[in-house]
């Protein structure tokens, strides 16, 4: 039999499912598992939004419709983009895509060459090391560091450059580690970016959620207003609890949007309009389910930061925004595989190793703070019970 194409065999896809289905697998032989280890919001999409889907469908609302996105939710973004970053971009400026996944290899296809550089966070969200292996391209690591708040740190990125640097993908608020850059740091990255004249990739999924009032989000997109370098990602699965509709937004210079429209057309066609639809209502309607999903994340992080550090061998950093913690379990004496393991396996919580998401996440694991107060505090007791067995054996 003929062996496949090299990219082929290059495509990681995404480590998470496999703890996933380990602990599907537990649930089935009768075991309880409390689940931590996706970042799926535990909340129903606001009923609103799936009104306005559902009265699409009703209306007709199904077929083709432009590779680009429909005008009146090109026209919401640019509305939003004006709103939430102080300019106003151009219709050629927004594509619709199905999902914020599908826009980073989308990004990386049209602008990286095979053996070319893309810089990225370590640790980092996994689809773009798969994306830019399936792309031919290199991923050059800048690591975040506890000591620094997980931040990633400008000058760090500054060495990593290189005359094959291509791209700089840029992640805050962070997953895994939910880290929020400063202000002043995000000045820097675009300031770098532009000084090298290097394409930035601004991921910007988790931009609404976050929960330190003394850090506010800013866009490294306030200094070419994306018509040079800078692409915004941005997206509707976690801060409109949306992640099976899979709906995303990208804001680019008119020629790498033209290009990557051209790629929606060749592989998706395009984004059903009916959750288009939805995707406007999302945007312009009825806002108080939203705050009140913010508000509860909130409220978990902090129940499961102060847990966390009540265990002896775990150490927390509280983190700024998304839906992630990522605490420290060198303590424990177990690599960050084998904590995964013993915790799901021993005390029946589900979360992931931390180098799923790079070599510098060795030493921690991620953990979603996507479950219910009572569930956070039931994974907390036995995590802790659990370590207490082992220290016994």
């Amino acid at each position: 039999m003929k062996s496949l194409s090299d990219v082929a065999y290059q495509i990681d896809g995404q480590p998470m499912f496999k703890i996933l289905d380990l602990a599907q697998k537990l649930e089935r032989e009768g075991r309880e598992i409390l689940h931590f280890e996706l970042g799926e919001p535990d909340f129903d999409t606001p009923s609103n939004i799936i009104d306005a889907a559902c009265n699409a469908l009703k209306s007709g609302d199904t077929h083709y419709t432009s590779s680009m996105g429909l005008y009146d939710f090109r026209v919401v973004a640019q509305k939003a983009t004006l709103h939430s970053r102080g300019f106003l971009p151009t219709l050629e400026q927004v594509l619709v895509a199905p999902g914020a996944n599908s826009i980073i290899y989308f990004t990386i296809k049209c602008l990286v060459n095979p053996g070319e550089e893309v810089i990225v966070p370590d640790p980092g969200f996994p689809t773009y090391y798969s994306a830019i292996k399936a792309c031919g391209a290199k991923a050059v690591f800048v690591k975040l560091k506890e000591e620094n708040q997980f931040r990633l740190n400008p000058e760090d990125l500054k060495d990593a450059i290189t005359n094959k640097t291509r791209l700089i993908i840029l992640n805050t608020p962070s997953n895994p580690t939910g880290s929020v850059m400063l202000p002043s740091e995000i000045e820097r990255v675009a300031q770098i970016a532009k000084d090298n004249d290097i394409y930035l990739l601004s991921d910007e999924i988790y931009g609404r959620l976050i929960f330190n009032n003394e850090k506010s989000f800013k866009s490294p997109s306030y200094m070419d207003h994306c018509k040079e370098r800078t692409i915004i990602l941005n997206g509707f699965s976690k801060a409109f609890a949306m992640t099976g509709w899979r709906l995303g937004v990208a804001i680019g210079p008119e020629e790498v949007i033209e290009k990557m429209g051209l790629l929606v057309s060749t592989i998706v066609s395009c984004v059903p309009p009916f959750i288009q639809r939805a995707g406007i209502e999302a945007i312009t309607g009825e806002q108080t389910a939203l705050i009140k999903m913010k508000e509860e994340y909130n409220e978990r992080r902090k129940i499961l930061v102060n847990g966390l550090n009540s265990i002896s061998g775990i150490s927390c950093i509280e983190p700024d925004g998304a839906i992630y913690a990522f605490p420290n379990i060198i303590g424990t004496g177990m690599t960050s595989d084998e904590f995964a393991k013993f915790a799901l396996e021993e005390a029946g919580v589900a979360l992931l190793p931390g180098n799923n998401f790079g070599e510098s996440g060795e030493g921690f694991v991620r953990i979603c703070y996507v479950n219910t107060t009572k569930n956070i505090l039931k994974a907390i007791n036995k995590l802790k019970e659990a370590l207490e067995r082992r220290k016994w054996k």
